[in-house]
């Protein structure tokens, strides 16, 4: 059973802040003075409250640009003073983490790679603890939801309590129009788990191109707590991530293009047609449980007949034919393939681990 956490909502962080998403913008990398400054300037002319860069960059391939380091957090510092927005960086291991608070940083945020890395999670939650500020998790490069709340978990632990995740996809072999793909059932479940916990979305990391729109929308209508995009005053010239940066005016167009909505509503019609349409779902489900128990049933009896046989519980050709059949017949009744796909290996896989437990006298496959 999960542990019941309890975090504060953005609002509670004691940040002055407008009402709505919270936006935080700015650079891949802060890369000079003068970059950072400028962004920063055009950034908050955007009515952008928190402004984000990168000090250190953790990288794939050595000799390519890590950012500046250090030297770069008096940039940030300046930001604060100059503009009145809060500054954002992202800390990897104990040290950046210490850096960073020693110059001001309002907000850390822990990398995918870190992420990933139980031990450089631990050290940094342990070195910082007692610290006032707000720290985003991003989510592991791959799809491990229970190590994401892992990391959570840690830094709640040792006390924090101002926690945030950052959804910013994830890592595939696949082709897709995606640099990393947004699996947007992850951080579903991770809210679903963690309930309370704001979820912030980055699309720049996701899309890994400029066109946004569709997937900060998304993230909108599934009603996240805010965006974080990558924002460079001069995006084709830049040192990292150039790809996926956009200018300030085309993230004040992006902003405006949005369409923000509301978690609930007052319109008495619209909650009673709601509440209709969620009874009827209900129903189904019901009716779609009571056949899945009737379709194992059968699964049962058909593994007993082939253990009396002495038959193979995994028959290829059937499973071929099945996917064939239900994709043509979900094809037409408008479901997508890869819904259909997905259902039928589940379904199948719990039927072979049911015939198994027959054909091994009570031993569960699954476990």
């Amino acid at each position: 059973m999960e542990q019941t956490l309890e975090f504060k909502s953005i609002s509670q962080w004691g940040i002055d802040l407008p009402a709505g998403p919270l936006v935080i913008a700015g650079p891949c990398s802060a890369e000079t003075e003068k970059q950072v400054r400028e962004t920063a300037h055009q950034v908050a002319q955007q009515g952008i409250k928190i402004f984000r860069a990168g000090i250190w960059k953790p990288r794939t391939r050595p000799n390519t640009f890590e950012g500046v380091g250090v030297r770069g957090l008096p940039w940030l510092k300046k930001v604060k003073e100059d503009t009145g927005m809060l500054v954002a960086t992202e800390v990897a291991n104990q040290k950046h983490a210490y850096e960073a608070l020693k110059h001001g940083v309002d907000i850390l945020w822990i990398g995918a790679r870190t992420t990933a890395n139980p031990f450089a999670v631990q050290e940094i939650a342990t070195a910082i603890s007692g610290a006032d500020v707000p720290v985003l998790i991003k989510n592991p490069v791959n799809p491990e939801v229970d190590l994401w709340i892992g990391a959570i978990e840690r830094f709640y632990e040792v006390g924090f309590r101002k926690l945030g995740a950052i959804h910013r996809g994830f890592s595939t072999y696949e082709k897709t129009s995606y640099r990393n793909i947004p699996l947007w059932q992850a951080p579903i479940e991770l809210g679903r788990r963690l309930k309370g916990l704001p979820i912030l979305v980055d699309p720049s990391h996701i899309c890994g191109h400029r066109e946004l729109r569709r997937v900060s929308q998304k993230a909108l209508d599934l009603n996240y707590d805010g965006l974080i995009i990558e924002t460079h005053h001069d995006p084709d010239h830049a040192l990292s991530d150039a790809m996926q940066q956009i200018t300030p005016a085309a993230l004040s167009t992006l902003l405006s293009s949005l369409k923000f909505r509301e978690v609930k509503t007052s319109n008495l019609e619209f909650r009673h047609t709601l509440e209709t349409l969620r009874h009827q779902i209900d129903e189904l489900d019901d009716e779609l449980l009571d056949v899945l128990q009737k379709r194992m049933s059968i699964v049962e009896t058909i593994g007993k007949y082939k253990k009396d046989n002495n038959v193979t519980i995994l028959q290829p050709d059937r499973w071929d034919e099945i996917i064939m059949q239900m994709n043509k017949k979900g094809t037409d009744r408008n479901l997508s393939e890869k819904f259909i796909e997905l259902l039928f290996t589940a379904i199948h896989q719990e039927s072979i681990n049911k015939q198994n437990t027959i054909m091994n006298n009570g031993e569960s496959f699954a476990k």
